[in-house]
Order: structure tokens, then sequence, then C-alpha cells
């Protein structure tokens, strides 16, 4: 008995893992991919005309923290004028900005 609890335990947790990497996958093409594009290279024609940096090179990668990049789409980003640069995320969990911060650190090259 206590092997099937371990086992149903170990599934549940794989299970939520690749359903948390899904979802913040398919957040990633709801939200973010019209200015990062799909592959997170920021080379749409929005992106391009706002300079968003290659989120797959290692220096940008490394100039952000976790934290930063959390906040950053809770609460969006502004420029130094107070012009809106990037919109906070809607409708998303606390869990699934963490998903989606994990999601863009996986195009670190």
């Amino acid at each position: 008995m206590k092997k099937v609890l371990l086992l149903a335990t170990v599934f549940g947790f794989a299970a939520a893992i690749t359903a948390s990497a899904a979802d913040a996958s398919e957040n990633w093409g709801k939200t973010c991919v019209k200015c990062h594009g799909p592959e997170g290279k920021g080379d749409t024609k929005i992106g391009e005309k706002l300079g968003i940096k290659d989120l797959t090179d290692a220096k940008v990668q490394a100039s952000f923290t976790d934290a930063d990049a959390f906040k950053a789409l809770k609460e969006g980003l502004k420029d130094s004028d107070g012009k809106t640069r990037m919109k906070p995320v809607e409708g998303m969990s606390d869990d699934e900005i963490k998903a989606l911060v994990q999601h863009v650190r996986g195009f670190k090259k």
C-alpha cells in the first residue's frame, strides 16, 4: 500500500510539473510572442521597434534575476519617462508567472 501511495505521489508531482511547463508555453504563446517572438529573440516587428533584447543571449539572461522578471511580468515595465514599455500580464496566478519566468530561462543558450 505504501508503494502505491508513493508512486501516486511521484506521478502526481510529475504531472503537475508537466502541466506547469505546458501552461507556461501556452501563456508565452498567448501573451509574449507578439513582441518577444516564439524563441524569445525579440525579432518581431514590434520587438524590433521597441528594441526588445534577445532572451537567448546569456548576457541578457544574466542581466536580470528571477525576482526582476517576476516583478516585470506582474507589474509591467516603464521607461525613464514613465511610458509603458511592457504591460503587466493579466489573469495569471503567481505560480503561472513563476512558471513563465522559468520558461524564459529555458531560452538561454
